[in-house]
Order: C-alpha cells, then sequence, then structure tokens
C-alpha cells in the first residue's frame, strides 16, 4: 500500500530520514527499524526533503501525540497537512487558520498520508479516512514524523510514492461541516464505482442523513446504514428532498414523484423534470424541466395538474429551492453570461440576481433559519454541473451579502444537488470524492 521505497540522498543515522528539528530528541534503532521520537513545547520533527507525490506511512505505539506530517517548511506558521490518529488537520497559506477533517474511524495502530497532486488524504488500517485536504505546495517540502509534548514510538516506516494502477476507483465521502468552526467531520466512506450523491438532513433530528447511490435511497442514522423502501422507483437520480415536517418525499426519475412508506405517485406529466424544492406548506414543488430543448424553472401543485413556467431564460435556470418564509424562490440561471445565484418571487416577477462574481454558482440551499445561503462553485467556464472538478462550497449572509468559503474539495455534481442543511442550522452536510488507483488491478 505504501508504494515504491524512495532512494534518498541523504541518510545520516536516522534510518530513512535526513533530519530533525525541534525541542526534543529523536533515537532510531537500526536493528528493529523503530524510531523513537520526542516532543516538546514545540513539535519534534524527523523529516526528509521530497518533491512531488509522496506516500508515507507508519505503525504508532502510544499514538495519542503522534502525526505523521507534510510542511512546506519548518516555519511555525507554514503550510502543512498532519495526519493525527483521527483528524486531517491542515493550513493551505502561510499564517492561515488550521482547518481539519475528522475521521469516524477507531483510533488507529498504522496509519498512512499520501499527497496526489495538491490533495492529501489519509488511511487509517488501511481503509480511507474520508476526505482530503487540499493544499499546494511548491517545489521541495519535508515529509516525516511528528511527536507532541511526550515520546512517541514508531515503527514498520515506509516512505514512497502513492501506489499506482492503471484502473481507478472512487472514494465517496459523506461529510458534515460545522459552519462557525468549518470543522468537516467524516459520516460514511464507501469505495466502489458508483458514487453516493446528494445528502439530504432529515429535518426532526441532527443524527439522521439520506443520500442516493445506484439509483436507490439509503438512510444513515448514528453510523448504521439503512435501504429505503420506495415501492416499484428504483432509479431515481440526485434531486430529492422532503416536506419540513419529515412526512413526504420528492423524488426524480424522469418525472417527480412524491410519496412515503414506500408509496409513490407521479406528480409532474412532462419529462424530464428535477425537483429542487418544496413550499414551506407542502403544497407546492419547484423543479428544473427541459422543455422545447430549453431549461427554466416550474411550479407545480403537489396533486399534479398543470405546470406553469417562472423563467423564460433563453440559457439556463436550475435549482430552484423556496426561502423557509416562502417569500422567494432561489435558483441559478446563467442569464447575465455566466451562471449566477438569482431570487424571485413564487410567481416568477421581481428576479433580482444575488451573485456577481468569477465563479460559477449553483445549487442554492438557504438555511432553515433562513439567515445564510450555502451554495457550490466551479471555477468560470467549466460547463453545466459536471462531477470530478475542484469545488468550493461557500456561504452567503444574506443580510450582510457577504460571501465567506466553508472548504475547498474535489466534488461537483452529487456534492450538494438538495438542501443538506442541519435542522438547526449550524451544520451542512456534503459529498466529497477522490478517485484513486484500484489496489486490486494493479
Amino acid at each position: 500500500m505504501g508504494g515504491n521505497i524512495l532512494a534518498l540522498a541523504l541518510i545520516t543515522g536516522i534510518g530513512i530520514f535526513s533530519g530533525h528539528s525541534g525541542p526534543g530528541s529523536v533515537a532510531y534503532d537500526a536493528a528493529t527499524g523503530t524510531y523513537t521520537v520526542t516532543g516538546g513545547d514545540q513539535p519534534q520533527y524527523v523529516w526528509a526533503r521530497v518533491t512531488g507525490d509522496v506516500a508515507l506511512e507508519a505503525t504508532v505505539e502510544r499514538a495519542s501525540g503522534a502525526s505523521l506530517m507534510i510542511r512546506q517548511s519548518l516555519d511555525a506558521d507554514a503550510p502543512y497537512v498532519d495526519g493525527a490518529p483521527t483528524t486531517l488537520e491542515w493550513r493551505e497559506t502561510p499564517g492561515d487558520a488550521a482547518h481539519e477533517i475528522q475521521s469516524n474511524a477507531p483510533a488507529p495502530t498504522r496509519w498512512r498520508i499520501e499527497k496526489r497532486g495538491d490533495y492529501v488524504s489519509m488511511y487509517i488500517n488501511s481503509l480511507p479516512a474520508g476526505g482530503a485536504a487540499k493544499v499546494h505546495l511548491t517545489g521541495e517540502f519535508y515529509v516525516g514524523l511528528a511527536a507532541h509534548a511526550q515520546s512517541v514510538r514508531f515503527t514498520h516506516v515506509i516512505l514512497g510514492t502513492p501506489a499506482t494502477a492503471k484502473r481507478k476507483t472512487l472514494i465517496s465521502t459523506l461529510e458534515t461541516i460545522d459552519v462557525a468552526s468549518k470543522v468537516r467531520r467524516v459520516a460514511y466512506v464507501v469505495v466502489q464505482p458508483e458514487r453516493i450523491e446528494a445528502p439530504n438532513w432529515f429535518p426532526d433530528s441532527t443524527r439522521t442523513l439520506y443520500f442516493n447511490s445506484k439509483g436507490h435511497f439509503f438512510r444513515l442514522r448514528d453510523g448504521a446504514l439503512k435501504p429505503v423502501d420506495l415501492g416499484l422507483l428504483h432509479n431515481i437520480n440526485n434531486d430529492h428532498g422532503v416536506t419540513r415536517d419529515g412526512r413526504t418525499w420528492a423524488f426524480s426519475a424522469d418525472f417527480i414523484y412524491v410519496g412515503s412508506d414506500g408509496r409513490m405517485r407521479q406528480v409532474t406529466e412532462n419529462a424530464p423534470s428535477y425537483f429542487h424544492g418544496w413550499s414551506p406548506d407542502g403544497r407546492t414543488l419547484v423543479f428544473c424541466g427541459l422543455r422545447a430543448k430549453n431549461f427554466d424553472i416550474y411550479r407545480i401543485s403537489v396533486n399534479g395538474g398543470p405546470e406553469t413556467r417562472l423563467t423564460t431564460n433563453p440559457g439556463k435556470d436550475d435549482g430552484p429551492e423556496f426561502s423557509p418564509d416562502g417569500t422567494y424562490i432561489y435558483y441559478n440561471s446563467d442569464q447575465s453570461g455566466s451562471m449566477q445565484i438569482w431570487r424571485m418571487k413564487p410567481d416568477g416577477s421581481d428576479k433580482e440576481q444575488i451573485t456577481n462574481d468569477d465563479a460559477d454558482n449553483w445549487f442554492p440551499h438557504i438555511s432553515p433559519d433562513g439567515k445564510m445561503m450555502a451554495f457550490l462553485s466551479y471555477a468560470r467556464g467549466v460547463g453545466d454541473h459536471p462531477e470530478n472538478k475542484d469545488v468550493r462550497l461557500r456561504l452567503m449572509d444574506l443580510d450582510k451579502r457577504a460571501i465567506s468559503e466553508l472548504a475547498k474539495l474535489f466534488g461537483g455534481q452529487g456534492t450538494i444537488n438538495v438542501n443538506s442543511w442541519s435542522p438547526d442550522s449550524q451544520s451542512l452536510a456534503f459529498v466529497s470524492y477522490q478517485i484513486v488507483p484500484d489496489q486490486t488491478h494493479r
């Protein structure tokens, strides 16, 4: 799993590493391949200087206070990534605040960090911990072992390059992020060709999430996964959501269907129709429909009947969602020349552009308290909303119209296609992805 051993030129008696720094000490037992690293009031680092992609793994005794590290330099404020027992921590730019992803895996005895391009991920006991840190490192950088404020023993240390294989596999990670602290937490990780997509947070609980995969629907509660019975509906896509009272779901499978407990009924008569939002009273749905080769926003009664067209932009309008008070429908549109966030009254009047920047912005989701809007940002000109792209999760304070960044990740299609706010408006759920070599086909 560790890839190819690096041929390091600088060997100074610290095993495969070429130096160390910081208060404390380092001892290397060549007979057992054991590094005993003791930190002080600052970390003690044992390091090698490398370039390009790298992988480092080790078995650790007394794992508390231990980490595997990658740093641009040994300066205290340098960009870095630390893989600690169940946490991946990083800083993107000098002096920037630190970010972290907390794994849901048990404390490991062995773990690995891998740098592939600008993304660093962690594996715990040979399994992906979920999520990845995006940090741009240039030229030579440092990789090695670290001990914080105590003595740590590292054994079976392998420093190499990430494994390669022609065949690739997909890692999907369902994560949540606290909007105040920006701490990311792993809820579920799956390694498979088919991706998991589009989490919904159930409105009566901060413990229950739903998502789609392979045309089916799943519930995740306290780490336990259970398929949801949708009756004869077995080909849903990533456009789905539940009413505010949690009683009725809407799903898209060419047409839009609503129901509960496995009993589904068709609402729209025209296809394709892609559900995106419920009115606060649960009586009206808003959706994106392809009609006469054009994508526009429509609304329809939950009981079916005629659909009402709300936009006439000759380009693309998508992702409609009611504000919690029902005053507006937010959506994304390329009406101004690039994909930006807009809003309008429920009858389609008073259209107003909300974002106007150098990104292509998709899928506005309003927090249950009506104060914030989360959305997904691509690089300008990426086209539509493709999968497997560098994207950003961003947040707008709707009173101040101020935008902040929540997270950078590899994602896009499937990340936040539908509203994924927690009921208390404190957290957001999303899916990030990694494409890595398939270790079973090397």
